[in-house]
């Protein structure tokens, strides 16, 4: 049973087998609050990788796959069949997976970013879900305490107008050149598996959606210099953009896997016409806050929050004790689990959709574009 006493629902996997980074944490995730069962996945491409990782993970043999189309179809006959599947694939293999899926009644949990190609995006916003089936895109940073804190502080209105966001995300592990035998570097530096973008579509989405998230401003138009760096690479590895958001706020964005030093280094910078928050996702559990004139103030994660406020926040344990990467994870699975058991309402509109998906393709796309042009100001959909 799931910690709240709720029967766990029965999950599925496309991608994620073994040495697979991101279809570990997924894994990871749906099983901390115990609200997800894995019981069935097509976990490679190839046959007998798929197989193995099966059995490692204790699947029954007639519930290991090969194929995602044929998964999905013996999934949704069966009366035990999934009712949901995480897809944890690279880029160019979201789309059709999460099509099928959704076709066939199975609620969707999908990796970032939604696909590979701004088409394939606009394509999947068109499917029409059998039976009201949901879709989670796992930007999973959203699921931090402080960044839903963040949120509401914002839309209180305490910081005043927004002036100016400031995002970035660097690291540094494809400082150099990599070999086919990297498998995390060699499909993300790849155009036929990544798409259109490099460090863009693989953290640079992070950062915007963290920016999008926090203040709810539209963007108006980007202006983006992307680099590539390492001799021969045929993707960013390096991004700078600035940002026009409706209404006049303004913002910069840099994203970089070639930053000597740097690791996973999130974090996002808001200031209004009254205060200002700088939070980092390397000490998540701290938020400072400022008003203009006044001292600045340390927020903390669970603290003087009242208890619905804490639930919607993914608040699990009393401050001082540190929840993290994996912890914001869980907290979208669980809540998009209380979703699918049609009880989420507190939770509606604080998980990342398929629209949002689809709004960070538009973003990377103008960007390149952008960048294609000399960084020319451009729209989302030029």
């Amino acid at each position: 049973m799931a910690e709240n006493g709720k029967r766990p629902i029965r999950l599925g996997m496309v991608g994620g087998g073994t040495g697979a980074f991101i279809g570990y944490v997924h894994r990871v995730a749906a099983r901390i609050d115990g609200d997800f069962q894995l019981v069935a996945g097509a976990l490679s491409s190839r046959p007998e990788v798929a197989r193995e990782s099966g059995k490692n993970l204790g699947l029954a043999d007639d519930r290991i796959y090969t194929d995602y189309e044929e998964m999905a179809r013996a999934e949704a006959a069966r009366e035990d069949g999934i009712e949901a599947v995480s897809i944890v694939t690279p880029n160019h293999m979201h789309f059709g997976p999460a099509k099928a899926f959704l076709e066939a009644g199975i609620h969707v949990i999908c990796d970032k970013p939604l696909t590979s190609t701004i088409e394939d995006a606009y394509a999947l916003q068109k499917v029409q879900p059998k039976n009201g089936a949901k879709f989670l895109l796992t930007h999973n940073y959203t699921g931090y305490p402080l960044i839903r804190q963040a949120r509401e502080l914002v839309a209180s209105g305490v910081l005043g107008k927004i002036r100016v966001v400031q995002a970035e995300y660097p690291q540094d592990w494809l400082t150099e050149p990599t070999d086919d035998d990297n498998k995390q570097a060699s499909w993300r530096t790849d155009p036929a598996r990544s798409g259109a973008g490099g460090c863009i579509g693989d953290i640079g989405t992070h950062a915007y959606n963290l920016a999008r998230y926090v203040t709810g401003l539209k963007t108006e138009a980007v202006s983006a210099d992307l680099t590539a760096f390492v001799p021969g690479r045929k993707l960013d590895d390096n991004v700078h953009i600035m940002l026009r958001f409706e209404g006049g706020a303004k913002g910069m964005l840099w994203a970089s896997q070639v930053a000597v030093g740097c690791e996973n280094g999130l974090q996002l910078r808001v200031y209004g016409d009254k205060a200002g928050i700088e939070w980092r996702q390397d000490n998540p559990n701290y938020m400072w806050f400022t008003e203009f004139g006044k001292p600045k103030q340390l927020l903390t994660r669970g603290g003087a929050i009242d208890g619905n406020a804490a639930n919607a926040m993914g608040v699990r344990i009393p401050a001082g004790h540190p929840e993290g990467y994996l912890e914001a994870f869980a907290t979208l699975y669980s809540q998009f689990a209380a979703i699918v058991r049609g009880e989420g309402a507190d939770y509606e509109g604080l998980l990342p959709t398929l629209d949002d998906g689809v709004e960070g393709m538009e973003f990377i796309m103008a960007s390149v574009k952008s960048s294609q042009n000399d960084s020319k100001w451009t729209r989302f959909g030029e």
